[in-house]
């Protein structure tokens, strides 16, 4: 019998990840998107084939805000793993909606998770819910299952909150829940407002002769950045667990927002040099002022610094990360480039 596993969030750069890795291992794979007028599918359109056909690969309409939707697809799916990858992810746009961020960060994985229980598929059905190192915030690094939590942010607040009902619903009913407090990890999937991405795309176009500039906040955050397909192997292998643990997921590196800038202006052969202080810092590529700071850019309440620890996750589940920064600049840069036209 093929395991069935159902994706909240299959749309974004994780689920297109982890879609693609339960394919392989010969999963059936439901996915739940949206209703939207227009299609937001392109992370996994090559892997979508018409419904009409015969597919290990289904997607269905829901949303993590609305109960009734998420109860009838599990109730209809009945699968044997649930991954919540849904959420609105953003940090800075969570000050500025910071109710619809609890509404589907944290009360969408109680959705899923009493759905679980009322559904009665408490022996059946694992779940596992996709937590964030923001939630560690202010915490001295490194960060690691220990540590304790200082969230700074509505996001962060919110997936603290989907971090302990998961815990709560497997102490109370015995759920395989699970968490996964993944560290920073991106991809050429990444989401154009994040800023990693954001760089890529805007060094890749000055690259080939833009001028336009491109407007940046806290250039000397550090974070703990890996790749978005090791981070998905690690979410599989705590399903593929006797029992629920949670786990924090990291390369262990840390560089600031300004080094990975450095490191893809290289990667391109760009020319890049840096004048001022503070707010009024400018990047110079190949001597032009195309690199500014954007106060607005600034979250009312910063996370300077996070790291993290994931030796349990390398001792229990026996993983480890292929992508060091470098190579993970180096795979950004170049599907970039693809998707501007150079060969």
């Amino acid at each position: 019998m093929k395991k069935i596993a159902l994706i909240f969030g299959i749309t974004g750069q994780d689920g297109a990840y982890l879609s693609r890795l339960l394919l392989k291992k010969k999963y059936i794979v439901h996915g739940v998107i949206r209703r939207s007028s227009s299609f937001n599918t392109e992370r996994i359109d090559e892997i979508y084939v018409d419904p009409h056909n015969k597919t290990n690969f289904k997607l269905h309409y829901g949303d993590l805000s609305d109960s009734l939707s998420v109860l009838k697809v599990i109730k209809k799916i009945q699968p044997d793993e649930i991954y919540n990858l849904g959420a609105q992810s953003h940090v800075q746009v969570s000050f500025q909606v910071p109710e619809y961020t609890a509404n589907v960060d944290a009360l969408g994985a109680l959705r899923i998770l009493d759905s679980i229980r009322t559904c009665k598929l408490e022996n059946k059905t694992k779940f596992y819910q996709a937590g964030t190192s923001e939630m560690f915030g202010s915490a001295k690094p490194p960060q690691n299952e220990k540590t304790m939590f200082y969230p700074r942010s509505p996001y962060a607040v919110a997936k603290l909150y989907a971090h302990w009902v998961t815990i709560n619903y497997r102490e109370a009913y015995g759920i395989f829940a699970c968490n996964g407090i993944l560290f920073n990890h991106e991809s050429p999937m990444r989401g154009e407002t994040f800023v990693t991405k954001k760089i890529v795309k805007s060094l890749c176009k000055i690259k080939l002769a833009s001028n336009e500039k491109l407007y940046l906040g806290n250039l000397y955050a550090k974070r703990d950045w890996g790749h978005a397909k090791d981070y998905v192997v690690a979410m599989w292998k705590m399903m593929q667990k006797k029992a629920p643990k949670d786990y924090v997921i990291s390369t262990g590196k840390q560089y600031s927002v300004k080094y990975f800038l450095n490191l893809v202006a290289k990667e391109l052969k760009l020319k890049l040099t840096w004048k001022g202080k503070g707010l009024r810092e400018c990047g110079y590529l190949n001597n032009k002022k195309l690199i500014l700071i954007d106060k607005n850019y600034f979250r009312p309440t910063e996370v300077e610094s996070l790291l993290g620890d994931s030796r349990k996750a390398k001792k229990e589940l026996n993983w480890n990360p292929s992508f060091n920064l470098k190579k993970l600049v180096k795979d950004m840069v170049i599907q970039e480039l693809k998707s501007l036209g150079v060969k």
